[in-house]
């Protein structure tokens, strides 16, 4: 009676273990690299330690169900009857983490269903994609890397020397605001600065201060714009 649990399940079409084994362990080594790619490429607000369990564990499970499935359809209706009473609820809160989780499940569908080489394929192509976009940064955007805040103690109308000085150290100049003060004495500002070299925003700095009547002069290195 052993021997059942070396050549196979006792099935209307048996799989054989060795079959069986080599299908989990493909699933097994799809998750973990999946799950390598996203603790490499994550950059999140949140990160979840049992999300990245949960993408190695996803390829093999999704592998067992093609499995037992496998041609049988009454087994097919009897495990969507169970999803149905079995709910599983969680949010994610960023978009690409679903892209992960679709892509065990796509992996795990190839391993079960013997689609070795679609699996590897597929899995080097998804892993390559990710590691690509987060060493490139793709989709971020830099339209300016300093905001630069000051108050100009004296009439509008002769900020052009300073002016002049704020383009040749930016490539693009922004005023971002422009509030004058009650008593009708100076203009606080507000600049977005795209530097033509972000090593001397220092430099910048001090010279607006050294300005003639400029003063409460500050410099913040501004963060590349990301939806949160």
């Amino acid at each position: 009676m052993l021997e059942s649990l070396f050549f196979g399940d006792q099935a209307n079409e048996p799989i054989h273990t060795a079959r069986v084994l080599l299908g989990l362990l493909m699933a097994f080594g799809a998750g973990q690299v999946l799950a390598w790619t996203y603790m490499l490429t994550h950059s999140g607000l949140s990160y979840s330690r049992s999300y990245v369990n949960a993408l190695v564990l996803i390829p093999i499970l999704v592998a067992m169900v093609m499995m037992v499935l496998s041609n049988n359809l009454i087994t097919a209706f009897g495990l969507m009857a169970l999803f149905a009473i079995v709910r599983f609820r969680n949010i994610l809160r960023d978009t690409l983490d679903t892209c992960y989780i679709l892509a065990g499940i796509t992996l795990g569908m190839a391993c079960g269903t013997a689609r070795y080489s679609t699996a590897i394929a597929g899995l080097i192509l998804i892993c390559g994609i990710l590691i690509y976009l987060y060493y490139t940064s793709f989709g971020a955007r830099h339209r300016y890397d300093m905001i630069l805040n000051f108050h100009w103690g004296r009439p509008m109308e002769e900020m052009n020397d300073l002016r002049q000085l704020l383009k040749s150290y930016s490539l693009r100049t922004i005023c971002a605001s422009q509030r004058s003060q009650d008593e009708g004495v100076g203009t606080d500002l507000s600049y977005r600065l795209l530097l033509r070299d972000p090593q001397r925003m220092d430099e910048l700095v001090r010279k607006i201060r050294e300005f003639d009547g400029t003063s409460r002069v500050t410099g913040l290195s501004a963060e590349k714009e990301s939806e949160l």
